[in-house]
């Protein structure tokens, strides 16, 4: 079973908690022998996800959706994005070098033309920018891909 991830960044700590459960509880019910993880792993439940699988046993793929995407993120964050990349079994790449709403999405779209479910942590609202959450979520559904959508209930962003 190949599964992808998309989600909001900068949740606040009750919700990032709330999250980290669903995300967890999830990966565990797909079982680790099957299960590939599929992510760009961005700062958040990209992350989260990344390590759920990886600690559960699974293989995990990578999506970079640009050459300057790493400078993009937190600096904070990049001890835990550059060993997730070194724990990846395979590496895909969008070729673009921006790191913009545009290379986002393009990123978003490969994965999701990888997997075989996407997980989205999605407060069901619209993107608040190109590329968001919401969009991903649209363009799997466009593709025919499963999406389970994981938000705790009355959390918001």
């Amino acid at each position: 079973m190949r599964v992808g991830i998309t989600g909001h960044r900068g949740l606040g700590a009750e919700v990032e908690e709330k999250v980290r459960g669903l995300l967890e509880a999830a990966v565990k019910r797909y079982g680790s022998a099957e299960l590939v993880g599929v992510s760009c792993i961005a700062d958040g439940p990209d992350a989260w996800f990344a390590e759920y699988v990886l600690a559960c046993g699974g293989r995990l793929e990578v999506v970079i959706p640009a050459e300057e995407y790493r400078e993009g993120l937190p600096q904070e964050y990049w001890p835990t994005y550059d060993r997730l990349l070194s724990r990846a079994a395979e590496v895909h790449r969008t070729g673009m070098s921006a790191s913009d709403s545009a290379a986002h999405m393009a990123g978003s779209e490969v994965l999701v033309g990888l997997v075989d479910e996407l997980l989205a942590v999605w407060d069901g609202k619209p993107a608040r920018g190109y590329g968001g959450t919401a969009d991903v979520v649209a363009y799997a559904g466009r593709a025919g891909v499963p999406v389970q959508v994981l938000w705790p209930e009355g959390a918001s962003r």
